[in-house]
């Protein structure tokens, strides 16, 4: 593989050296080579980063995903603790409605009159209406107690899975990012010797044409007759001009160089 590469650079030098003394028509075929050559490759980085790119999207979703859940936990939390003092101030009502009700029945005992005693009757009524009603707050707070701390138990778990696999994409991504750098400067390496065989305002307008391109191809094969970009016929004519290497020809639809498959073979095999 080294030797292979190792090659290529040479033949990208010599070509680079004696393009001078080439004739026309193989100066052309050779630049066509080198476009090619440089659009599969940069085509190749472009799936890297595409790759390297979804990745970060979904930690970060997860990363997002953690932190919706630990603050909803949060908010549970709080809800518990101000059920649990609704409770007890519940409790602490029912504890002194009773102190009262005792209170009025041993004062019931010393009235004077039936008034006195109807008056008294009348608060451990109300006193024991106000201990029913704290004794059902107590039962509506503690079944909400109950269904949110189900709710706490269900998403500390689903928290826990999600951290398990945060880490695990992380050291996936940490993975890929180490492997696929190492490539993308390899391929952007080769990229830049081939781009030695182009003259600046050619490879100007290549990266023009690049960077206006959905996909990002500037270079593209005739496939079925049409342009292998935006599908569109190819006339016969243009169609032979192209095979012939004389120039380089573009898409009258979209712009993009047009190679035939004399030239990708060629690159392709080599």
């Amino acid at each position: 593989m080294a030797k292979k590469k190792a090659d290529s650079k040479v033949a990208v030098k010599t070509k680079t050296e004696n393009q001078a003394d080439e004739p026309a028509e193989k100066k052309v075929e050779n630049v066509l080579i080198a476009l090619y050559r440089i659009q599969q490759i940069e085509s190749q980085i472009d799936k890297i980063r595409m790759i390297r790119g979804e990745l970060p999207l979904e930690v970060q979703d997860l990363e997002d995903e953690i932190v919706g859940l630990e603050t909803r936990i949060e908010n549970y939390e709080i809800e518990v603790d101000g059920l649990k003092k609704f409770v007890e101030e519940k409790k602490n009502a029912m504890t002194d409605s009773k102190a009262l009700i005792k209170r009025y029945e041993e004062q019931q005992m010393n009235v004077r009159n039936n008034r006195e005693y109807d008056s008294l009757s009348k608060e451990i009524e109300f006193q024991s209406l106000e201990i029913q009603l704290a004794e059902k707050r107590i039962r509506e707070y503690n079944e909400k107690l109950g269904s949110i701390s189900t709710e706490i138990d269900s998403s500390r778990e689903i928290l826990n899975d999600r951290i398990e696999y945060l880490k695990n994409k992380k050291d996936e991504l940490q993975d890929i990012v180490a492997e696929t750098e190492k490539e993308e400067k390899e391929l952007s390496k080769r990229s830049e010797e081939y781009k030695f065989l182009i003259e600046d305002r050619l490879m100007t307008a290549y990266n023009r044409i690049r960077k206006n391109a959905r996909n990002g191809l500037a270079v593209v094969q005739i496939e079925r007759d049409a342009c292998g970009g935006c599908f569109n016929k190819i006339p016969p004519q243009h169609q032979l001009d192209i095979r012939m290497h004389k120039k380089i020809i573009v898409c009258e639809y979209c712009g993009r160089i047009l190679v035939d498959s004399d030239i990708s073979e060629t690159v392709r095999n080599n």
